[in-house]
């Protein structure tokens, strides 16, 4: 079997890509590869606990949540063949049993025959599917028990459920960011020792020598170099945090054939898009869209052949896994990128690491992991007062006094009209004492604390929002392709100016002239400046 043939298993279009009851021979060597590739996850641990309680004749129910492609199927198949004796199993809750029928219908069915049965049910259900039944099934029982889970009230008595949406695929640690699944899947599809994959690997290249066949084994090659991985997940965690992209297993599994598979190297097929919901997200990301001196020096290089001989040996070297000489200057930025971390051959493309750093990312995890962890000591107010002193504070007075450029440190805007401006001093710092009441839920975001005035007020921060305030910070002004992103600092704004609206001192201001206004009293005011 050839290599590519092999790695089909992990794309969408398998008929292994989804775990079913089918009688599969365990002989066979797609399955003996998926079997291989199979990862454990902490929720297979938590639902194989959940089902070991669940005795014979019990009347007990437990849902398996999530969404579409999160590995539901695979998890309950695997499990139904140990508890398949004592439990009755409906492994996916969007099938029916009949043409004739829908899955509200078959949920009918199934909640009707336990209801009259004698024995513990588990469902694996989408999340969108829970809210379908909740709306249109018949079984009141089982409508008030989804209710009751979805919307946080009662919990119903021997009803469970558990979702995927509690085991994040991305985690902030103390040491920055992790993605255990993803890490733990490429670590084991590309492992040295004990390999069925890297067996059929070594049979491909001594039998196969076409130009595919050099390609994928050469993307293979690129993809076991752990630093390569690292990049990759890197861009993952871009995609979750600028893109709102869920990381699911069989989204993943595509996802990496696409990389070893398709119709380029490795590092082009990462940012070509297609039909992968994550490749699609990597558009975006693309390093040969990034210009510096540099980088820009080596496009022009490359295009007149003037790259020299410290490149001609790296290229050299790029000959030697399988990877020919590349057309386009993008294709070696792409490469430089995916290697930025790792060392190969004579480190021609680390002089371009600085160019293809991340440290906004680097940024966002030690601001998250600071909110996470606050615990109101001097050390943690320290760490956080450059993010809102110099950062966050400056990039609201910018942006709120964005038509208003030349107005005093302090000084806030809040209305022109006719050329006047109508003015205000605020004080806004961070509120610490508030940071401890708004623990970040996921790695998506996490919320600011502001104090204005002696008035708390929040926003969320997410990567993209992180990234606009550092722009507005260095002059850039926001346009419609923002709009997403300045929303949250628009509402931010709006609240900013309702707190101003309360202060007793105001200015009011038209070239050169400032005329101060006071309120000393109920019906009295002072002036002052003419």
């Amino acid at each position: 079997m050839r290599l590519k043939e092999a790695l089909s298993v992990m794309s969408m279009a398998s008929p292994y890509a989804v775990s079913t009851e089918r009688s599969a021979s365990k002989s066979s060597l797609h399955q003996q590869i998926k079997d291989y590739l199979y990862i454990e996850m902490p929720i297979e641990v938590d639902v194989d606990k959940q089902l070991s309680k669940m005795a014979a004749g019990s009347k007990e129910v437990f849902f398996l949540c999530g969404s579409s492609g999160d590995g539901k199927s695979e998890l309950l198949t695997k499990l139904k063949k140990k508890y398949s004796s004592r439990i009755k199993f409906h492994l996916d809750a969007t099938h029916s049993f009949a043409p004739s029928q829908n899955a509200i219908q078959t949920l009918d069915i199934v909640f009707g025959e336990y209801m009259n049965g004698n024995y513990p049910l588990v469902v694996g259900i989408n999340t969108g599917m829970l809210l379908n039944y909740a709306q249109e099934g018949t079984n009141k029982y089982f409508k008030e028990a989804i209710r009751g889970y979805l919307y946080g009230e009662a919990e119903t008595e021997k009803v469970t459920f558990i979702s995927f949406e509690h085991y994040p695929k991305f985690y902030i640690n103390e040491d920055g960011y992790t993605a255990d699944f993803a890490q733990k899947f490429l670590e084991r599809l590309t492992a040295k020792q004990d390999n069925l994959i890297r067996q059929l690997l070594d049979k491909d290249i001594k039998e196969n020598t076409d130009r595919e066949s050099k390609r994928i084994q050469a993307n293979f090659a690129l993809l076991s170099i752990p630093e390569v991985q690292k990049v990759i997940i890197e861009l993952l965690f871009k995609a979750r945090l600028m893109r709102d992209q869920f990381l699911t297993a069989r989204a993943l599994l595509d996802f990496v054939y696409s990389l070893i598979a398709g119709p380029g190297y490795l590092f082009d097929n990462l940012f070509a898009g297609g039909d992968n919901e994550l490749a699609n997200k990597l558009v975006d990301f693309d390093p040969a869209h990034i210009r510096t001196k540099s980088i820009d020096a080596f496009v022009i290089e490359k295009d007149l052949n003037l790259t020299g001989s410290e490149f001609a040996t790296f290229q050299t070297s790029l000959s030697q896994i399988g990877i020919e000489p590349l057309l386009s200057s993008r294709s070696y930025l792409r490469l430089f990128y995916v290697l930025k971390e790792a060392s190969f051959a004579n480190d021609y493309h680390t002089r371009y690491r600085e160019d293809f750093s991340e440290n906004l990312i680097e940024q966002y995890v030690q601001i998250y992991q600071l909110h996470r962890d606050f615990n109101n000591s001097s050390e943690y107010k320290n760490a956080l007062k450059p993010f809102y002193n110099k950062l966050l504070r400056t990039a609201i007075r910018k942006y709120n006094n964005r038509n208003a450029p030349l107005l005093d440190k302090g000084h806030y805007l809040i209305k022109e009209l006719n050329g006047y401006q109508l003015v205000t001093e605020l004080e806004v710092k961070a509120d610490y004492k508030n940071i401890k009441n708004h623990p970040p839920k996921n790695s998506a975001y996490f919320t600011a604390c502001l104090n204005v005035e002696g008035e708390s007020l929040t926003i969320p921060v997410s990567l993209n929002l992180l990234k606009l305030v550092q722009s507005i910070k260095d002059g850039y002004r926001p346009n419609k392709h923002d709009k997403n992103t300045v929303v949250l600092l628009d509402e931010l704004i709006e609240d900013i100016s309702k707190v101003a609206n309360k202060v007793k001192t105001l200015k009011i201001i038209k070239g050169d002239t400032s005329i101060g206004i006071k309120k000393v009293d109920e019906d009295e005011f002072e002036v002052s400046g003419i």
